[in-house]
């Protein structure tokens, strides 16, 4: 054989053994989320709709979830996409994107009145032109 062939079933090797691989943790994955789907838990379809799980009838591959008070849709028990759970926000953490742009705003003010406080007027920043005839000399 020569050195191409091998290299080739070396790599068809290798592709097999990833596809295999992620076959096993996709599984592995389905049934950790099997385990936590019980009757009571917030859950998720992946049409995007929320509700309570009432039911799961493995047999009919059917569950029952209650999206509102009184309100339960009856969907294929494959559509379950997560258990919703509640995200732990830290202290100080912002909760919206507007939250966050706001403390952006106010340190990018407070850096800009650090800056304006700090630097002299004599000096020329980045950019400007400088009229001291020392500046023209040393060039």
């Amino acid at each position: 054989m020569d050195p191409l062939s091998i290299a080739m079933l070396a790599i068809l090797g290798v592709l097999i053994f990833f596809m295999f691989r992620n076959s096993r943790k996709r599984k592995a994955q389905m049934e950790e989320l099997r385990d936590q789907m019980v009757p009571g838990v917030e859950v998720m379809t992946n049409f995007g709709l929320f509700g309570t799980l009432i039911t799961m009838d493995t047999v009919k591959n059917e569950a029952e979830i209650e999206i509102s008070k009184g309100v339960v849709v009856k969907v294929h028990s494959q559509t379950l996409a997560k258990v919703v759970t509640e995200d732990v926000v830290e202290d100080g953490a912002p909760r919206s994107v507007e939250e966050a742009m706001e403390i952006a705003n106010r340190e990018a003010a407070e850096r800009e009145a650090a800056s304006n406080d700090s630097t002299d007027s004599s000096t020329p920043e980045f950019g400007e032109l400088s009229d001291s005839k020392d500046d023209k000399s040393s060039k």
